[in-house]
Formats: C-alpha cells, sequence, structure tokens
C-alpha cells in the first residue's frame, strides 16, 4: 500500500494508528496558523491558547469524518477554528476586535522607548478601526494576515467567490487606511 493509500485510509478512520500518525503531522503543520488566527482575533495569549487548544481537540474527534473531496484539510480546520471563535463570543458577549499585539511581529531590541511607544499606539487604533469593520470584513482580514490563507481558501471557507474576497478586502483596507489617516490628521501628525 502506498502512503497515499494510507493517508486516505487515516482519513476515512479505517486505520486509527495511522490517523493519529497524520493527525499528530497535521497538528505540527498547523498548530501556527490556527494559534495565529485565534489570536489575531482574540489578542489575549493564554485565552488564544485554550481556543487552539478547542479547535484541535473538536478536529480529533471529527478526524475520522474529514472527508477530502469536500474541503482541504486547512479549510476544514480554519473553519472549525472560526466557528469555535463564534461560540466563544456567543458565550462572552464581547464585541469581536482583532488584537494585533501578540501577532505582530515586536520591534527589534534597537528601537527606542518613543518608537515603542508610538507603535504601541498605532497598534492600538488599528485595531479600533478594525472594530469598526462589518463582521464579514473583520473575517476575511483575519484569515488574510492572521491565517495567512490565500483569497482562494477564504472564499472557500466563506462560501464566497474569490473576486468577491479581492474586492471586500481591497475595501476594507481602504477603510482602515482612511480611519487610520483620519486618526493620525487628528493628532496633528
Amino acid at each position: 500500500m502506498g502512503k497515499s493509500e494510507s493517508k486516505t485510509k487515516a482519513y476515512t478512520g479505517e486505520d486509527t494508528r495511522s490517523a493519529r500518525e497524520i493527525f499528530a503531522e497535521l497538528y505540527e503543520q498547523y498548530l501556527p496558523r490556527v494559534f495565529r488566527y485565534i489570536s489575531y482575533r482574540i489578542g489575549d495569549v493564554h485565552l488564544a491558547e485554550d481556543l487552539t487548544s478547542g479547535v484541535f481537540e473538536k478536529a480529533l474527534t471529527g478526524f475520522s469524518s474529514y472527508r477530502s473531496d469536500k474541503a482541504s484539510f486547512s479549510t476544514w480546520l480554519l473553519s472549525i477554528a472560526r466557528h469555535t471563535l463564534i461560540d466563544h463570543y456567543r458565550v462572552s458577549s464581547k464585541r469581536q476586535t482583532i488584537p494585533l499585539e501578540e501577532t505582530a511581529d515586536m520591534s527589534s531590541e534597537n528601537t527606542s522607548p518613543e518608537e515603542e511607544a508610538v507603535r504601541r499606539e498605532e497598534r492600538q487604533r488599528l485595531r479600533v478601526c478594525l472594530a469598526g469593520l462589518p463582521q464579514q470584513e473583520q473575517d476575511i482580514i483575519s484569515f488574510k494576515f492572521g491565517a495567512e490563507l490565500t483569497n482562494r481558501q477564504i472564499a472557500e471557507m466563506l462560501s464566497l467567490t474569490e473576486s468577491n474576497v479581492g474586492t471586500i478586502l481591497y475595501r476594507a483596507i481602504r477603510r482602515l487606511r482612511d480611519c487610520f489617516r483620519g486618526w493620525q490628521n487628528g493628532q496633528g501628525s
């Protein structure tokens, strides 16, 4: 039996040991992406870790029913992540925002305290601007920049056309830019 055949069997749940091995490999591969996506939306590292753990718990539980002919593994897994976030917000009744502190590259050691303060303030303002976007635009931006998905993958996940995703993304980024510029102009910068 070839390697691809054993993967197919594992996906269908015929070989439990192989399914576990394959899932372990997929876990290692997709953990950073799922964590980045969730932390992009949550902003609290500990909560993001807990939710990411829950995503992989759900994925492991449903792994035997995963069908690669229906969706790629990353699409399936990030759909679980998206629904986990929706459930979290439903339960916590908090307004969704897209915090960036944990996902943005932190400044280099050569950055002065003043530059770091300016960057922190810019991230805070960007977070406020992001929170003002409609939910669909927040989702698309989170998938694009948090989970680093392509427009095609986002389209598949949200049942949109690839062109529609590109248009929504363009408009959302333009709104963010306008919001951010308005804030900068109001600051006298």
